[in-house]
C-alpha cells in the first residue's frame, strides 16, 4: 500500500494531498520530483509506477518479493538500492531483518519497505524541514534513508553486546550453569546480522565515488561518512562474532572439566565402596578353614579395618581434590 506521496518543488513539498497522477504529472516540471513510499505492496499496486517510471520488470519483482541481498544497481538511468534494516527484540533475543528499496530517478524516489525496523515517516519529516538539504533532489533522500537504516544498526548492536555480556558472566560464574544453547542463539543472531550488514559496504562506497548520476557532487561526501559509521558496524559485528566463538569455547571447557570432576567423584566413590564389599566378600565363602574365623573380636576387628581404610581412602582423595 502507499504510505505517502509527496512533491517536493525547490526543496519545499508542495501542499496538500497528491495522488499518484499529480505526482506522475509533476515529475515532469523543472525542479521538481515526488518520493512515494510504500510499504509490502502487491505487483498490480506497483504497475501503475512500473509503467509511469520505466522500471525493469526484474527490479520490480526483487521490490515486491524482498528477501534480496544489500546491493546497488543500475537499471538504465534508474538506480536500485537495497538495504536490510535491523530491530533487536531483546525479550526473545532474535534480530528482526527487514528491507527497503530504494528507486532512484533524476525526478523521483521510490521507497518500498518491508519489515517494521527503520520507519521513514519521521525521517521525511525531519528532511521537510531542511530544505536547503532537500533542494539536492533525490540523492539527498537516499542518503538520509541509508544514514538511517545505518544508525538503526547501532541500538540492535548494543541489544547484542548487552546480551553477550550477560551470558559471559554467566559462564564465568561460580554456578557455571551450561548456557550452551543461549551461545549459539546469539551467535546465530549476529551471524544474520552481519550478513545483512556486510554487503552494504561495497554499494555505500560506490556512492561515494559517484557511481551514479542521480546522486549530486555534494551530497557524495555524506555517503562517505555514513561508510565510515558501516565499517565500525562492521567491526563490532566482527568482535561480537569472535566473542561468542570465544565464549562457546570456554563453555565447553568447563562442561568437560565439570564431568572430569564427577567422573572422579565417582571413581571415589566407588573406591570407598570397594574396600568394604572386598572383605565382606571374603568372609562370606563360607569356608570351616578360615583364619581368625573363631576370634571373639574378629567381627568388630573387621569393621574397624573397613572403617579406617575408608578413612584413610576418604583423606586421600580430599587431598587429591577428587572429592
Amino acid at each position: 500500500m502507499i504510505v505517502d506521496c509527496a512533491v517536493y518543488e525547490q526543496g519545499r513539498r508542495r501542499d496538500g494531498d497528491v495522488d499518484l497522477a499529480h505526482a506522475y504529472e509533476a515529475c515532469r516540471d523543472h525542479g521538481c520530483f515526488a518520493w512515494i513510499g510504500l510499504k509490502e505492496p502487491s505487483m498490480e499496486e506497483f504497475e501503475s509506477l512500473r509503467s509511469e517510471f520505466n522500471l525493469h520488470p526484474l527490479a520490480v519483482e526483487d521490490a515486491v518479493n524482498a528477501h534480496q541481498r544489500p546491493k546497488l544497481e543500475m537499471f538504465g538511468h534508474t538506480a536500485l538500492l537495497v538495504l536490510k534494516t535491523a530491530r533487536y527484540v531483546d525479550p526473545s533475543e532474535v534480530v528482526q531483518l527487514g528491507e527497503i528499496l530504494v528507486f532512484v530517478g533524476e525526478d523521483f524516489v521510490i521507497t518500498v519497505r518491508h519489515g517494521e525496523a527503520s520507519d521513514l515517516h519521521g525521517l521525511r519529516e525531519r528532511l521537510e524541514g531542511s530544505p536547503d538539504l532537500l533542494s539536492a533532489g533525490p540523492g539527498a533522500v537516499v542518503h538520509a534513508i541509508v544514514d538511517k537504516v545505518v544508525d538503526d544498526y547501532q541500538p540492535a548492536i548494543d541489544g547484542l553486546e548487552q546480551d553477550v555480556e550477560e551470558v559471559e558472566a554467566e559462564v564465568f560464574s561460580p554456578a557455571r550453569p551450561d548456557r550452551t544453547e543461549r551461545i549459539y542463539r546469539l551467535k546465530r543472531e549476529t551471524l544474520e546480522f552481519y550478513h545483512g550488514t556486510a554487503p552494504l559496504l561495497d554499494p555505500v562506497d560506490r556512492l561515494a565515488r559517484g557511481y551514479s548520476d542521480v546522486i549530486p557532487k555534494g551530497i557524495q561526501t555524506y555517503f562517505r561518512d555514513v561508510h565510515d559509521h558501516l565499517l565500525r558496524v562492521h567491526e563490532q559485528l566482527d568482535s561480537l562474532r569472535d566473542v561468542l566463538t570465544s565464549i562457546l569455547q570456554a563453555n565447553l571447557a568447563q562442561v568437560t572439566v565439570r564431568q572430569n570432576e564427577d567422573v572422579r567423584k565417582i571413581s571415589a566413590a566407588v573406591a570407598l565402596l570397594a574396600v568394604p564389599t572386598m572383605i565382606a566378600g571374603i568372609y562370606g565363602m563360607n569356608f570351616d578353614n578360615m583364619p581368625e574365623l573363631r576370634w571373639h573380636v574378629g567381627y568388630p576387628l573387621v569393621i574397624g579395618l573397613m572403617v579406617t581404610l575408608c578413612a584413610l581412602l576418604y583423606r586421600y582423595f580430599r587431598r587429591a581434590g577428587w572429592l
